[in-house]
């Protein structure tokens, strides 16, 4: 049985960053990223962690193996990631005055569980585990991730903006 819970352990984020590595486009086919998608940031521990004792991260869990995550990435650690820098950037643009989104820094599924709901339970539980004052979900995916693009507006995330940085279309999205 699958259940759904924020990060609390090391060996928790360990999991995370194994599920991470399996999916980065350095150990992935061609055909396997188009097809299945594919992730952008490597994470470290030391910044998984900062991130996690703010508003742990959502991860699904079955037969005591991660399964899946949704990394939740508080603005205050808009400058700690560079690829992700102009995503910040482009939010403030769209959502002036208004400080109270969480960003989803990456979700990802393992292979062996897609299909399965997980994707959409995983960002229902970040709307739920949301710190107090928090009320909106913003995230970016990469305009040639396709099936990313699609399982994101079957949710219910609408698009705020699209945007090139550098030689990349960005969709800038969001969960209210």
């Amino acid at each position: 049985m699958i259940t759904y819970k924020q990060a609390e352990t090391l060996e928790e984020l360990e999991q995370i960053l194994a599920l991470q590595q399996r999916n980065l486009p350095k150990n992935i086919s061609a055909e396997e990223s188009l097809n299945e998608g594919f992730l952008t940031v490597e994470h470290d521990m030391d910044i998984l962690k900062a991130m996690n004792d703010v508003c742990g991260h959502i991860i699904a869990v079955d037969d005591d193996q991660v399964v899946g995550y949704a990394l939740c990435m508080h603005p205050k650690f808009a400058l700690s990631i560079k690829v992700l820098q102009p995503m910040f950037v482009e939010i403030n643009k769209v959502i002036t005055g208004k400080k109270n989104y969480m960003a989803m820094g990456q979700i990802c599924v393992a292979k062996s569980h897609r299909g399965k709901g997980i994707f959409r339970n995983l960002y229902l539980t970040m709307k739920e585990k949301l710190p107090d004052g928090f009320d909106t979900i913003i995230t970016e995916v990469d305009g040639k991730n396709k099936r990313s693009l699609a399982a994101h507006a079957a949710i219910g995330f609408t698009t705020l903006k699209v945007y090139m940085s550098g030689d990349k279309e960005w969709h800038l999205v969001a969960l209210q």
